[in-house]
């Protein structure tokens, strides 16, 4: 099938095909035609599927309608919301490069960054504002938004807003829309917190449920390396970068204190690494992205928030240096790679308290993990019979890291086994 089918607009294809997009993804299939006739779609889709185009195409498409019916109101048409900064970065970069030849007006407002900037791009007719709801909801509060208008009303990874505890902020900006509007939830999953928001919000919507998440990742090769204590980690990681075939590689810990040393511990040993995480200001995550991308660091050790949103096709290799406390976390992480076509893999380090955290992804994604070693690094320890409940994990003891820079032959102690365009404006600015 082409995009050619679906009768868009000559200019909106061609920032189509200017993306080097051929045909649509199977998300993108099956909800750009109900969205063009104006029907409202719950929809279960997993970044790196395409879904972001999914409902971007329609409300592009219908301000080129609108503009050709001369029915443009010069108010706000689409609002999409996300629950973090990252989504609502890759929302607006979508938006810049499919309308790229579109006459379109944006503002990307979100937190972290300062109020001024924004009020000046909201005091301007806005096409499009794409937002995280604590911001919008200041910006409502204070009357600066006038959302009186608003035909598309997108809510992207609803499961992740309604999780982070956006439910009462996003009812409330519902409020401030036309009943008479479009709205298209995407969410991972349809629990019961999704159905009951979108009972609410929309009115009889088309219902979208893909395949099984975890087989849009099947260009990813996963692998679970059983790691018998934090230096036997330690030396796992560094076997996995030192891979000839990494090209960049994104390591992720469960807290930001464990990024921030793990990521020293790497550039103590040579490694170009950076690190990312939530309580970093959006300056300096726009920064460390773009440090990323132009290639200027190798590794990136993140938090889960980068785990939705960061959109680096150069990454090859996802390392769980921790497992996420959340299954579905899990298949948000390794989906950082094996994007655009390309392929990658996915390391899981998995020590002796972690095999409970790993049962529970594999029942979450319905597959099981293949478990692989590395000749010198194999683990001492049996592999327990029965997985441990996470009630019954204890502590990992942390051996001292012992600072060696990456010069010759890496053998430090504790890895001795198992010891934007000219038409448009955007504020970047989330909360997350």
């Amino acid at each position: 099938m082409s995009f050619q089918k679906f009768a868009l607009h000559k200019l909106l294809l061609k920032g189509i095909q200017g993306c080097g997009f051929d045909s649509p993804t199977e998300i993108q299939e099956k909800a750009i035609p109900p969205a063009l006739q104006g029907q409202d779609i719950i929809a279960s889709a997993q970044t790196g599927t395409g879904k972001t185009a999914a409902f971007v195409i329609p409300a592009l498409q219908q301000l080129a309608d609108n503009w050709a019916a001369q029915r443009h109101s010069g108010k706000t048409q689409t609002l999409v919301l996300t629950p973090t900064r990252e989504l609502a970065n890759q929302v607006t970069e979508n938006i810049h490069q499919l309308g790229r030849f579109m006459r379109i007006r944006y503002a990307n407002i979100v937190g972290g960054m300062p109020y001024p900037p924004q009020i000046r791009l909201l005091n301007r007719a806005l096409d499009i504002i794409i937002a995280t709801p604590g911001r919008l909801i200041d910006h409502i509060n204070n009357g600066r938004v006038d959302l009186s208008q608003v035909k598309i009303f997108v809510l992207d990874e609803a499961d992740r807003m309604l999780d982070m505890g956006f439910v009462n902020d996003v009812k409330t900006i519902a409020e401030q829309l036309p009943q008479q509007r479009q709205t298209l939830l995407f969410s991972a999953t349809f629990e019961d917190a999704v159905q009951d928001i979108a009972h609410q919000l929309l009115t009889n919507p088309v219902k979208i449920e893909l395949t099984h998440a975890f087989k849009k990742h099947a260009a990813i090769r996963q692998h679970v390396l059983q790691a018998d204590n934090y230096g036997h980690k330690h030396a796992l990681l560094r076997r996995i970068l030192n891979d000839q075939e990494l090209q960049q590689a994104v390591v992720f810990t469960s807290t930001k204190r464990s990024a921030e040393k793990l990521a020293d511990q790497l550039k103590e040993r040579g490694y170009r690494s950076a690190v990312l995480h939530g309580d970093m200001k959006q300056t300096a995550r726009k920064r460390t992205i773009e440090t990323m991308k132009r290639n200027r660091a190798q590794i990136l050790v993140a938090t889960d928030v980068a785990a939705r949103g960061l959109d680096i096709k150069t990454i090859t290799h996802v390392v769980n240096f921790d497992l996420p406390q959340v299954a579905e976390d899990y298949v948000h992480r390794i989906g950082r790679t094996g994007r655009a076509g390309m392929n990658g893999i996915a390391f899981s380090l998995v020590g002796p308290s972690d095999w409970g955290n790993l049962q529970e992804i594999e029942k979450f994604t319905g597959d099981k993990i293949s478990q692989t070693t590395f000749q010198g690094l194999e683990p001492r320890l049996a592999k327990p019979s029965v997985p441990l409940k996470r009630s019954q994990k204890t502590p990992q003891k942390r051996l001292p890291i012992i600072k060696h820079k990456r010069n010759g032959r890496k053998t430090p102690a504790m890895e001795s086994p198992p010891g934007s365009s000219q038409h448009s404006t955007s504020g970047n600015t989330s909360d997350s």
